[in-house]
């Protein structure tokens, strides 16, 4: 069944709406702020948020924490990818690596993490591990995408280097790489939130959120977890942005 665009939007709008529903008839049920405040003293929380001083010092913080991991982590990925993607050495040496990573739960990395680097480090740290390994498998499996023949037949005729380079690896990855970026993103930013939470960094939104926790005001917490969802929904659109404009240019 075809769904037309205007259509989905309005299936999304109900879907918000039935969660904003339900929402409003559980704080009623549980009638206290403590355990669950209404959406609308959410709101006016969220809103309040916004006016406060340290409050782009704090999101920014995150933020910068967040582009940090993601820079390191895709340039260690790109590097590595390729180096696994063309010698099967190199994938056979980065392979329990990899695995070992994606194995090891992010709570266990944290508390040694927190052993090991300043609070404000610990997040980064946090990000760069959750990210590194998208970004290097996907890159690989870009590498490995390239038809074979093709490269046999360029360096067949002697083309240069460069332009096999340029007109076939590089199409080719490019996907791979907006694809491991958008999963890296989303699952780095909750991991930089939760690094946050746990190594109280001066400024970061997992620091207030904490903050926010310890002093029972539940709708501070959720405020503070809206306002990272609708960031990390920005961030997805942005790299969503950056691949339809790829697809373009590949076109």
């Amino acid at each position: 069944m075809k769904v037309s665009f205007s259509n989905k939007q309005a299936l999304s709008l109900a879907s918000v709406v039935l969660m904003l529903i339900v929402w409003k008839l559980l704080s009623m049920h549980f009638g206290s702020d403590f355990v669950l405040p209404s959406p609308e003293k959410t709101l006016v929380t969220t809103l309040t948020l916004f006016t406060d001083g340290k409050f782009l010092v704090t999101v920014g913080a995150t933020i910068l924490r967040s582009f940090t991991g993601f820079i390191l982590s895709a340039l260690f990925g790109i590097i590595t990818g390729i180096a696994a993607g063309i010698n099967p050495y190199a994938d056979a040496f980065l392979r329990p690596l990899l695995v070992t990573v994606r194995s090891t739960p992010v709570i266990a990395i944290i508390l040694l993490a927190l052993i090991w680097l300043n609070p404000g480090t610990v997040p980064v740290f946090i990000a760069f591990l959750t990210m590194f390994p998208f970004v290097c498998t996907n890159v690989s499996d870009g590498i490995r995408s390239v038809d074979p023949d093709l490269v046999q037949m360029a360096r067949f005729y002697r083309i240069r280097t460069g332009r096999i380079i340029k007109e076939l690896y590089i199409p080719a990855i490019l996907p791979f790489i907006i694809s491991g970026a958008s999963s890296a993103m989303g699952i780095g930013w909750r991991a930089i939130i939760t690094g946050e939470v746990l190594s109280h960094p001066k400024y970061g939104i997992g620091t207030l959120m904490q903050n926010a926790q310890t002093f029972l005001n539940v709708d501070a917490v959720i405020a503070w977890t809206i306002i990272a969802v609708v960031i990390s929904y920005g961030f997805e659109k942005a790299i969503r942005f950056g691949e339809n404009k790829l697809i373009t240019w590949r076109d």
